[in-house]
């Protein structure tokens, strides 16, 4: 396989930013309007007292605001922060030389294990940037993913625009799973038809989706699940208790070759505190006796701008790390979807290559704007290990993909 050639930086940088603007410039302004002379601008560490012009610098540019008491829990709520809060900034922005926050990047602490080993992970979220700016935060990026003192950059966001800069930072793919697509069941045919009509903007949509709502149906009663769970007892679990720290031990013990983000009941509590909160989230179960053998997560992802309701699989962990008490799990995800009128039921990443068990089972497919989930080792061996396929379970509790809202 031919390796791309390093470039300088000053000149990739340059290169990456032509790419970056035109790949994200607005067709309704000037072409020039990001190429204006940039004086004055002033980089610095981002303080929880930005909070103001961060959230709006983001709104401006459709991205998922959370209000101050969120927003600051990533870190103040985050164990690992407290840990390192003398030697983390929680991201980094740049100022006009009027004093205004014009790009800012937002910047995560993730615990990870592997081989017996502490893995300190870093993820950006939240990279936005006016028009003029767009050159100039590539900084941003640079300083999110070369930072000093990580072993680890990991993103599971990536969009089409930010992909000509992790090529030129020497990021790589992960080497298990299929990141640019993702397969699902249809839950509620009306409801579907409905949104998918109001999506492409057809007239008559209304009328439209009762037919269209009939051939999903008869589709998914053609190809629609073939298995059976009933040996298996699900329960579902309204947040992150004891069992979960003993699973956790357990599943570290049993797997130190895989690289694993830590999942104590502390880290998963601060991770989904707020979907809890809000009833975003759904846990389900399977045990043995007080003894837990598996869980899952499935987060809503609803897309009410065109009025698609979705449920998405954010994890999955088993002890042997087998997809076989996956099938239960997603047994139970299903009936709760046609109990609760949800359209859809995805998944993205994982077990979904050609023959693999989600790809035989999962009837429909769409595909995404980009390949999101990217990584960088800090360090040459830790990249050598982390090349190997074997190496890696990865899920959208990774990164930021499950932090961004």
């Amino acid at each position: 396989m031919l390796t791309p050639p390093r470039l300088p930086l000053r000149f990739a940088l340059t290169l990456t930013a032509r790419l970056l603007e035109a790949a994200t410039a607005d067709p309704s302004q000037d072409v020039g309007s990001a190429r204006k002379p940039q004086r004055g601008l002033k980089f610095r560490e981002a303080s929880l007292g930005d909070y103001d012009q961060i959230a709006k610098l983001e709104a401006r540019y459709w991205l998922h605001t959370k209000n101050y008491e969120e927003w600051s829990h990533l870190w103040l709520g985050n164990p690992l922060y407290r840990e390192l809060q003398v030697d983390w900034s929680i991201g980094w922005v740049i100022e006009n030389e009027a004093g205004r926050i014009v790009a800012s990047m937002e910047n995560i602490p993730l615990a990870y294990e592997f081989q017996g080993q502490r893995i300190l992970a870093a993820t950006g979220r939240a990279w936005a940037a006016d028009p003029d700016y767009r050159s100039a935060a590539l900084l941003l990026l640079e300083r999110v993913i070369n930072q000093p003192g990580i072993d680890l950059y990991i993103n599971t966001t990536f969009s089409p625009a930010s992909m000509p800069a992790i090529t030129v930072f020497n990021c790589a793919r992960v080497p298990t799973g299929v990141w640019d697509r993702s397969a699902f069941w249809i839950t509620h045919p009306r409801g579907f038809a409905r949104s998918y009509l109001a999506l492409k903007e057809y007239p008559m949509a209304e009328l439209l989706s009762y037919p269209l709502a009939a051939l999903v149906y008869l589709r998914g009663s053609l190809t629609g699940p073939r298995w059976k769970a009933d040996d298996v007892t699900v329960l579902p679990s309204a947040g992150f208790d004891a069992r979960f720290d003993v699973f956790w031990d357990d599943l570290r013990r049993q797997n130190p070759h895989l690289l694993l983000a830590v999942r104590t009941s502390e880290l998963l509590h601060w991770h989904y505190k707020y979907m809890l909160l809000n009833d975003r989230i759904w846990i389900g179960t399977i045990s043995e006796g007080d003894r837990l053998l598996a869980y899952a997560v499935f987060e809503r992802r609803d897309k009410r701008s065109f009025g698609l309701k979705r449920v998405r699989l954010v994890d999955f962990q088993s002890l042997d790390q087998s997809p076989t008490l996956l099938i239960p799990l997603l047994a139970w995800a299903l009936k709760r979807c046609h109990e609760q009128g949800i359209h859809v039921l995805e998944h993205v990443g994982r077990w979904l290559e050609e023959g693999q068990v989600l790809d035989r089972i999962m009837p429909y497919r769409r595909t995404l704007p980009s390949w999101i989930y990217a990584y960088r080792a800090a360090r040459p061996d830790l990249a050598e290990r982390l090349a190997d396929q074997r190496a890696w379970a990865p899920w959208l509790y990774d990164g930021d993909a499950s932090l961004i809202r």
